[in-house]
């Protein structure tokens, strides 16, 4: 599957290396194998892990547990990635270790802003 410059769409092997990083560091934060000062990594859910087409970098999206605290986390997460990638390093075989960027995940809001506004429309209609 080839794609062109331009195109959003990911290839195969985008996705297939987005899920293998995404299961190893779910796993790595879960177990607390990355020893990362000041955070409770088996509070973070990973929820999706994005690669580059060259599949270099990585940007994974990041959940702390309730969402609280979340942009200090990230803040940590960010500065002790090398933590994280020496780690990664033993769980998955690929050419090349992709840099790993961690990133809010906020589609749970959006989720929620749009089911408040559908409820929202919805008893408007009752009243009506």
């Amino acid at each position: 599957m080839r794609t062109k410059k331009n195109s959003r769409t990911l290839t195969q092997r985008q996705l297939r290396v987005g899920e293998m990083i995404k299961q190893a560091l779910g796993t790595i934060f879960m177990r607390g194998e990355a020893k990362i000062p000041n955070i409770e990594t088996s509070s973070i859910t990973v929820t999706e892990v994005r690669m580059s087409p060259d599949l270099k970098s990585a940007k994974a999206f990041v959940l702390p547990l309730g969402g609280k605290n979340s942009d200090e986390i990230i803040d940590i997460l960010k500065e002790f990635s090398f933590i994280v990638r020496k780690v990664l390093s033993k769980k998955i075989s690929t050419k090349f270790l992709p840099k790993i960027f961690f990133v809010k995940d906020e589609s749970f809001d959006y989720a929620e802003k749009i089911e408040n506004l559908i409820k929202k429309t919805n008893s408007q209609e009752k009243y009506e």
